[in-house]
């Protein structure tokens, strides 16, 4: 009688622990009774991947892209993730490819692309740089999701907001229009998305644009603190605290023991959690308006952020 051999043993160039497609395994003696066992895990249909190997969003981004027949790339949200930018949630992966059939996934959307387009040149696979992912984004985002993901590009170093508008313009195609508008909000310097999310509401309401991550210096130049964003000539502070202030104590003591050494200095702070974004954005205004009011500054208030900031759509961290 022939032994049977553990897949793990048999001998084969296939890498187990990275997506494979069940034809390859196929090839390399490795049997469909294999693939249903406790050694291997499928991912989707007809791609599998070892019980062992760790399967992070990359690794399913992976997965997607084994189901094609020719080369192929992320883009969309997908291409954004890659990036380590901040998009909506989306239940689908997003490939492009300039060949080949098109995929019938049920969890794939793959756009076939006339041109190749270009690639990004720091990512863990191939997916579309940041300008191009910007400009694709722009026909199915709102604006400002948009400069949320726009922000968070130029954050991670793919990007500057300069070369950013000047894709914006050059863009002919879907989505042109919102893509120049929301490129002419992207700021350098943005820590995080819910601070985008604050600076937008603000700005799209009418007031002065606060300024991003402000530096404060003692009387020998040495730098003391930074503010998230700030009216600084008339010391206006805004912060955004999220939940994870509460899980790291050491930070939230030191934001608390910062914010009374500058309001010693005669600055002050309105501070602003999720609920004051998403639930009661228009009270969150007022608020502002009336410590900008104190310091001297008047202007007259937009309506343009209710139709971006509907009161109780959504909270988040």
């Amino acid at each position: 009688m022939t032994p049977i051999t553990h897949p793990a043993t048999r001998p084969s160039s296939l890498d187990t622990d990275r997506p494979f497609r069940r034809r390859d395994a196929l090839r390399a003696g490795i049997t469909d009774q294999d693939l249903v066992g406790p050694t291997f895990r499928r991912l989707m249909h007809g791609i599998y991947i070892s019980a062992a190997a760790e399967v992070t969003p990359t690794t399913r981004i992976l997965a997607a892209m084994r189901t094609t027949t020719h080369p192929c790339f992320a883009t969309h949200h997908t291409a954004a993730t890659l990036l380590g930018a901040t998009v909506p949630d989306s239940a689908w992966t997003y490939l492009g490819t300039v060949e080949g059939a098109m995929t019938v996934r049920r969890q794939i959307r793959l756009r076939r692309y006339a041109v190749p387009p270009p690639l990004a040149q720091r990512s863990p696979l191939p997916c579309t740089d940041a300008a191009q992912t910007f400009l694709d984004l722009a026909e199915c985002l709102e604006l400002v999701d948009l400069v949320v993901l726009g922000d968070g590009l130029v954050r991670q170093g793919h990007i500057t907001p300069v070369g950013l508008v000047k894709a914006a313009r050059q863009h002919e195609g879907p989505g042109a229009k919102l893509a120049r508008l929301a490129a002419g909000y992207v700021r350098a310097g943005v820590d995080s998305p819910m601070e985008t999310r604050v600076r937008m509401l603000f700005v799209l309401a009418g007031f002065p644009e606060p300024v991003v991550n402000v530096e404060v210096f003692d009387d020998s130049g040495r730098l003391r603190y930074r503010i998230d964003l700030a009216w600084p000539t008339v010391k206006v502070a805004v912060e955004y605290d999220g939940r994870h202030h509460i899980r790291r104590e050491e930070q939230w003591t030191y934001d608390i023991r910062r914010r009374e050494d500058l309001e010693g200095e005669g600055w002050a702070f309105l501070v602003l959690t999720a609920a004051d974004i998403f639930r009661t954005p228009g009270s969150t205004l007022d608020r502002a308006e009336s410590l900008l009011a104190v310091r001297g500054i008047r202007f007259r208030r937009r309506r343009d952020w209710c139709d971006h900031f509907p009161a109780g759509s959504r909270l988040t961290a």
